[in-house]
């Protein structure tokens, strides 16, 4: 019945992969239009292929219109990574890095009007070359050897544990893909004494299932690396929204992980029980303490 409808074609933009497969599963050959853009910027991208997970695709064509760099972040000191030269550094194909639009005659960059200051601070100068000017996205984006475009997260959204960056939505396409994840939000808390921020994981029950520990830690350990495995986890009824419909991390962030403060549920990743289990405040004590393997 799902699938006897005249639906031929979806056009937009944030469709997770997990529930774009979900979605084509239940509903049939629709075709998917990704497409990837803000009102202020100069570029856009569109998946008119229909890859799923793909925002768009590029092409020699489009490369004269639209100049586009992928260049190097530095996590640790949220900002692009420079050479001695004090130019920014392309990342290789398939690598993850900070989407910048070259602003130019053709794509011009008009700025907010009336704030200068806010126009300015959206631009990058002398990215690869003394006197350009680049649009700074906020945007961590890869592209394949096909030219597919893919987001991976928000500048900030992005945090770093055992040495190593962390994606929150590559974490969260993993984690949502368990049978009882309705929704999942993650995102970075900080332990004192702690370098980097320690992975969380917001998550929303589906209706007429049952949180299962053993499972969700079965799926972090076979599909993610220790380091993106989420340390804790928070059960929620309903998961906070921008007016632009993108997670809240702001207050999940700052509330971090205590037991005593945190009316919701909580649990821990526990690799002796291999299961996420409840977070009492005998082992809130153990992690503040260092005790507790992470």
């Amino acid at each position: 019945m799902d699938q006897a409808h005249k639906v031929r074609m979806g056009v937009g933009n944030g469709l997770r992969q997990d529930v774009w497969r979900d979605f084509l599963f239940r509903f049939g050959n629709i075709k998917m239009c990704e497409i990837y853009g803000s009102t202020e910027g100069n570029l856009c991208f569109m998946n008119h292929i229909g890859k799923i997970g793909a925002v768009g695709r590029s092409n020699v064509f489009y490369k004269l219109l639209f100049k586009y760099d992928l260049v190097k972040y530095d996590m640790i000191k949220d900002e692009p990574v420079r050479d001695q030269h004090g130019f920014c550094q392309p990342v290789k194909k398939g690598e993850t890095g900070l989407l910048l639009s070259r602003v130019s005659a053709i794509s011009p960059f008009f700025g907010y009007a009336g704030n200068k200051r806010l126009t300015e601070k959206k631009l990058l100068r002398n990215v690869l070359v003394k006197g350009d000017a680049y649009f700074n996205t906020g945007d961590l984006m890869a592209e394949d050897q096909e030219g597919f475009i893919y987001f991976r997260d928000r500048v900030g959204d992005t945090f770093r544990w055992k040495g190593e960056n962390v994606a929150t939505t590559e974490v969260a396409e993993v984690l949502g893909s368990v049978d009882f994840v309705q929704e999942v939000n993650v995102y970075g808390v900080e332990i004192p004494g702690r370098e980097g921020r320690a992975g969380m994981a917001a998550l929303i029950v589906r209706p007429c299932f049952l949180f299962d520990g053993e499972k969700l830690f079965e799926c972090a350990v076979k599909d993610l690396p220790a380091y993106a495995r989420p340390v804790f986890v928070r059960l929620q009824d309903i998961m906070e929204m921008t007016s632009t419909f993108k997670q809240q991390k702001f207050q999940l962030v700052q509330s971090g992980f205590n037991p005593s403060t945190i009316s919701d549920p909580l649990y821990v990743l526990d690799y002796h029980q291999r299961s996420y289990t409840p977070l009492t405040e005998q082992i809130h004590q153990s992690v503040l303490s260092g005790e507790w393997k992470m």
